[in-house]
């Protein structure tokens, strides 16, 4: 689900829900890790995802 987020090496996805984004990690495991709940007018690019 959610897309891959462009910036990152790593499996890094985007999910939006309302004027939310939470990213996540899929790990190799099958499991997530939530990473963060940003605002959707917040500079995600200054965060190291």
């Amino acid at each position: 689900m959610g897309h891959r987020y462009w910036a990152s090496d790593r499996h890094v996805r985007m999910i939006l829900y309302g004027h939310y984004r939470i990213a996540y990690l899929v790990k190799d495991d099958d499991n997530i890790d939530i990473l963060g709940v940003f605002h959707g007018s917040l500079d995600i690019t200054r965060y190291q995802l």
